[in-house]
């Protein structure tokens, strides 16, 4: 599978470098200093925008039972990369967590691992896994 891009907007560069960075461990791609920077957020290239006056987006969805915020990304991990990332999340006393780790859909098909956070410009990422791949698309 080829890596995807996606282009998103942000409110500050260096609270954006530093999450993406050094809390996520992203390697830095390419930047445009005061206007944009890449990540390879897991393999795939996340390009971060500056948008100073981005609008706040309010909208959240249900998903098993819990509240979560609409629009969102993120990656689905391999367990071991998840919960990697759970640890280290968990130690970083500014993690902003929108929903914490928590297993969804236990018992029935696409059971997985998820959780969500907010990027410092209020960007909702969900991180998941299954225990086997095929339940990713599982009816």
């Amino acid at each position: 599978m080829r890596p995807f891009h996606l282009a998103f907007p942000i409110t500050d560069i260096e609270a954006t470098r530093h999450f993406y960075g050094t809390v996520l461990g992203c390697r830095i791609g390419r930047e445009s200093p005061g206007k944009w920077i890449d990540f390879d957020l897991f393999g795939h290239q996340m390009s971060a925008h500056l948008r100073p006056e981005m609008p706040k987006d309010t909208a959240s969805g249900a998903v098993d039972g819990d509240v979560v915020p609409i629009p969102h990304f993120g990656v689905i991990l391999a367990m071991g990369d998840f919960l990697a990332l759970v640890e280290r999340l968990e130690a970083d006393p500014e993690t902003r967590w929108g929903l914490k780790p928590k297993l969804r859909f236990e018992g029935q098909a696409g059971e997985q691992r998820t959780m969500f956070i907010f990027d410092p410009s209020g960007n909702a990422l969900e991180f998941k896994a299954f225990n086997d791949d095929a339940a990713i698309f599982a009816v």
